[in-house]
């Protein structure tokens, strides 16, 4: 796609981000527009977006119109993730939200574990225009499966939810969910765990380059990294179910990637050591999401807020996103090789132990 485009490594890295950029810049606004327009009506409006941006993309030749046409996908990424928790919270049982909660948790890295195996297989004997054709269509059909199956909005939206979206008091919600301090620490929580998640696992593929592995074989192995953080999402899932504090799956979470980043880049030259470690990195740190995405549904400054506290958290994880690659990549050239990363990594884990902590003292929900 590169080269059939002309992009340079920089054009490149801004399709990555693009994505994250609609996340960084619109995360807040789109949690409004859903309570607005309603969340079902909101997911289904993502949905088409995504579908059409696709199979549109899929035409063009030119790198700039390639580059807008992921971010307007980024707003309709967005404008799916961002209702879904608060329509889970308000068809689901309270004694099963933890579960499920740690089941939507594993959305990102389940998708990243799709792309790298079935995406790669695909790249290997078609083009990308027909992978992203293919992807507008299925998207397409999940747009279907949603309107059939999802119950409209007139039957989840709550009263007092209505008469904030009818009255248009948009600035009263902003104003109730910036000035809950527990929002703010649940969004700086998420984004230094995505800083490092994303470091980590998005430059697997280079230290395995650079170690001369092949490319079929490094795919799989960061594939299987990421699936890593399935299994921690659906373990947080039952821990809260459990009634373990969520602040202490966030501490164990943290300590251990930690611990995981130290011995992955600090203190092994072994890549199957090395492996081994950044994949308990990706599965304890699994934890964090899951915890982070059940406590934005449940502490809530209010009902009326969940959709705008999930916007919020999610526009810091997406900055996470963004920020913590060109932060490790920067730390590992001027300290001289990537047995440093684990500097980066762990600065950004210990300001999540700090915010734990602070979050312990803040009476959090329970999961049961």
């Amino acid at each position: 796609m590169q080269r059939e485009l002309g992009m340079d490594l920089v054009q490149a890295g801004f399709l990555l981000a693009s994505v994250q950029m609609a996340g960084m810049l619109l995360g807040l606004c789109i949690g409004l527009i859903s309570e607005k327009i309603g969340l079902r009506r909101c997911i289904l409006t993502g949905l088409g977006i995504l579908s059409l941006a696709s199979l549109i993309g899929s035409l063009f030749e030119h790198s700039a119109l390639v580059l807008f046409g992921r971010m307007i996908e980024g707003c309709g990424f967005l404008m799916v993730v961002l209702p879904i928790p608060a329509l889970i919270k308000r068809i689901t049982d309270a004694a099963r939200l933890s579960r499920v909660m740690g089941l939507w948790g594993c959305y990102m890295p389940a998708g990243a574990v799709l792309m790298l195996w079935a995406g790669a297989a695909w790249l290997a004997v078609g083009s990308w225009r027909t992978l992203w054709v293919v992807l507008g269509v299925l998207t397409a059909i999940f747009m279907i499966l949603t309107f059939l199956l999802v119950p409209p909005d007139s039957q989840t939206q709550t009263r007092s939810a209505a008469q904030h979206t009818s009255a248009h008091r948009w600035t009263r919600l902003l104003r109730t969910t910036l000035r809950s301090g527990r929002v703010w620490l649940l969004a700086l929580a998420f984004g230094v765990y995505a800083a490092q998640w994303a470091a980590v696992v998005g430059f697997m593929p280079t230290i395995y380059n650079q170690a001369q592995i092949a490319v079929g074989t490094a795919g799989l192995l960061t594939a299987l990294i990421a699936a890593g953080n399935v299994v921690g999402n659906l373990g947080a899932g039952r821990c809260l179910h459990a009634g373990i504090p969520p602040h202490r799956l966030l501490q164990a979470g943290y300590l251990g990637m930690i611990a995981c980043a130290i011995v992955a880049f600090g203190l092994t030259q072994s890549l199957v050591v090395q492996f081994v470690a950044i994949l308990l990195f990706s599965i304890v740190g699994g934890l964090i999401p899951a915890t982070l995405f059940f406590l934005s549904v449940t502490a809530a400054p209010s009902p009326e807020t969940t959709s705008t506290s999930v916007g919020w958290v999610q526009q810091c994880s997406s900055l996470g996103q963004f920020v913590g690659p060109p932060v490790v990549a920067s730390v590992v050239h001027a300290l001289g090789g990537w047995q440093w990363a684990w500097v980066a990594t762990v600065g950004f884990a210990v300001l999540g132990l700090i915010i734990a902590w602070r979050l312990s003292h803040l009476g959090l929900p329970n999961g049961r």
